[in-house]
Parts: structure tokens; C-alpha cells; sequence
């Protein structure tokens, strides 16, 4: 199995984002993660989807998200051209002498504490997905409360591959 990002750009209309899943639970298709937000123009939507599978079932993916009405334009986004993001809120367990070690740990990777609670501290923090790995691994002496992730964005380096619509 190995993972590919696709990045859509799509008609900003009701029911898009139910369309392009559904299309992937009806062939069974696994979605790691996919995000979606407005454009510059607000007529599109810019999608990102991590899809993991074979090389036939990505290709399928492909082709077959390219297919629908809504789709404006797919293409993958491979990781020696491209800029991935994802942003994490990780709410922590903290007593009043555990929380330096959290805000230590956070000024290491760049988070920043977003609030803090007689016993909790939320730290936010944006990166690569291994960046954020790295974050909750060292936070594994600590108890995590609650934890949201958003999924990649992405965009393509440099303006060769801009789709202009």
C-alpha cells in the first residue's frame, strides 16, 4: 500500500465534497485525509485528499474523480515539488509542574500554547504529518486529552502547474 495526495479543484456548489466521497465508500476506495476550503475565487473549492492503495487503485482514483461533473481539475501532488501542511490542536493533562515541560517541548517544535487551564494546556501546532508524529511521541509521557488534526493541505511549488479557470 502507499499513499498519493490529490489536490481538486472543484465547482463551489451544495454537496460537492458528498459527491467526491461518496464516489470513494461506493468502490471502496480508503481516504486517509481530505480537506477542503474556498479558493481566491469563490466559484471553486480547492480539495486535498490523501488516498492510499495500490498503484491500479490510485490510478482508478484518479480517473475516476477526473470523471465527475464537478471537477474542475485533479492532479497529484508528489512530495519533491510540492508543499504539504497540517495543523494540529492537542489539548494536554498538565499539573502546575508538568506544564513547563509541555511549553518546553512545544518551543522545540515551534506550537504554540493557544490556552491554558488550572489543569490542561491546548498547544497548536502546524507542519508536516511526521513533524507532528515527532510532536506526540516526546508528548507520550503525558496524557492527551483530546486531539484534532486537520488532514494535508497542499499546493504545488512554483506557477508552472497553476490551473487558471
Amino acid at each position: 500500500m502507499q499513499k498519493k495526495v490529490f489536490q481538486l479543484l472543484v465547482d463551489n456548489t451544495s454537496g460537492v465534497l458528498s459527491r467526491i466521497s461518496g464516489l470513494f465508500s461506493r468502490r471502496g476506495y480508503n481516504i486517509e485525509s481530505i480537506t477542503a476550503g474556498t479558493t481566491a475565487d469563490p466559484r471553486f473549492t480547492r480539495i486535498t485528499i490523501v488516498a492510499s492503495g495500490d498503484d491500479e487503485i490510485l490510478d482508478q482514483i484518479e480517473k475516476q474523480v477526473a470523471k465527475l461533473v464537478d471537477v474542475r481539475d485533479i492532479k497529484e501532488l508528489r512530495p519533491d515539488n510540492s508543499v504539504y501542511r497540517e495543523l494540529a490542536l492537542v489539548k494536554v493533562r498538565t499539573s502546575e509542574e508538568q506544564r513547563q515541560g509541555v511549553i518546553s517541548i512545544a518551543d522545540i517544535f515551534r506550537a504554540k500554547i493557544i490556552d491554558v487551564s488550572a489543569d490542561s494546556l491546548i498547544v497548536e501546532l502546524t507542519g508536516n504529518q511526521e513533524k507532528i508524529d515527532a510532536f506526540l511521541n516526546l508528548l507520550g509521557g503525558y496524557e492527551i486529552l483530546e486531539l484534532a488534526r486537520t488532514g494535508i493541505a497542499g499546493l504545488g511549488r512554483g506557477t508552472e502547474n497553476v490551473t487558471y479557470l
